[in-house]
């Protein structure tokens, strides 16, 4: 039953390892019954990663490989149906003026079955590259670890309003480089209000927030986002998923038995997941981009009962 609503692949994606099938394939393996294939988009190239410039790559040459990534993932979805719920999107990005309209493009373009909405960058600069480049961010934001946060949330406010994903992606990565990536956002009331600002717009629309685990395998104590902002959006009826983030095999289904302490530490009682939508149904698919598929709600009671827990960590 567990599922991931967010992953990626060595062939698809510089930073990652291991062939899209064989990511299947284990997610297979571990029992796993939905997996979201969510590569990332093409940027600009003025937002190249350093591993991309070095291979020579550029803004058309990542437009043709997420193209490629499409069409393998279709087949895929195909080839394993019956096996695992595939569902085939991307994860977007939010650099500068241009990131709309690549992400509308691409919604035009295909048919996609969801994409999960992430900020990984503020004032041009990535934040969860490196701790240099944080910090150059940091510093355009005013110097301080306050002040970027709170120009990462506003972006991350522009990015909702004008996107409405349907996966909010990492809601809380800038802390990943900050100097406590384990701070409470409380402690500083102005981040605290753009955070529930965020928060209340996402539930507002109906979007999902994942429950991230990638940053257990980087060293923080929590999910993302922090039990204290999955308490916040759970008053407020948000609805909760899970996605592992993996980059390759290795990390499929990674941690999810301290997601699921963050889950009930927060008080989440059910979490949601994407399934096919019913054929011929009457009933108007709740988010008309993505008239394939729905999503239903499962207890975490009834999560736990899963032989998928039997084989992880």
């Amino acid at each position: 039953m567990p599922w991931s609503h967010h992953s990626h692949s060595g062939q698809f994606c510089g930073h990652a390892t291991d062939t899209l099938e064989s990511v299947i394939q284990h997610a297979i393996s571990k029992r796993m019954t939905t997996f979201c294939l969510t590569e990332h988009i093409a940027r600009s190239d003025l937002d190249l990663y350093p591993e991309e410039a070095a291979t020579g790559q550029n803004q058309a040459s990542l437009a043709r490989l997420y193209d490629d990534f499409y069409h393998e993932a279709q087949r895929l979805q195909k080839a394993y149906a019956g096996r695992i719920d595939l569902f085939v999107g991307f994860e977007g990005e939010w650099i500068r003026a241009g990131s709309e309209e690549i992400v509308k493009g691409l919604l035009e373009k295909y048919e996609v079955d969801l994409f999960v909405g992430s900020v990984h960058h503020v004032h041009t600069f990535p934040i969860d590259f490196d701790t240099a480049l944080y910090h150059q961010a940091r510093e355009v934001a005013g110097g301080s670890d306050e002040s970027v946060f709170e120009d990462y949330f506003d972006a991350q406010f522009a990015m909702l309003d004008a996107l409405r994903p349907p996966v909010v992606g990492h809601f809380d990565l800038i802390r990943l480089k900050s100097d406590d990536a384990d701070r409470s956002f409380r402690a500083w009331p102005k981040v605290w209000e753009k955070i529930v600002r965020n928060l209340e717009f996402v539930a507002e629309y109906g979007g999902v927030l994942e429950l991230n685990s990638s940053s257990l395998r980087k060293g923080m104590g929590e999910c993302y986002p922090q039990v204290e902002i999955c308490e916040t959006f759970r008053a407020m009826g948000g609805r909760f998923t899970l996605s592992d983030d993996s980059h390759g095999i290795a990390q499929v289904g990674l941690n999810y038995e301290k997601v699921l302490q963050c889950v009930e530490r927060a008080g989440i009682t059910e979490l949601w997941y994407l399934t096919p939508a019913i054929p011929e149904s009457s009933e108007a698919p709740p988010d008309p981009r993505f008239p394939r598929v729905r999503w239903v709600a499962v207890p975490v009671a009834e999560l736990k009962e899963h032989a998928f827990w039997t084989k992880s960590e």
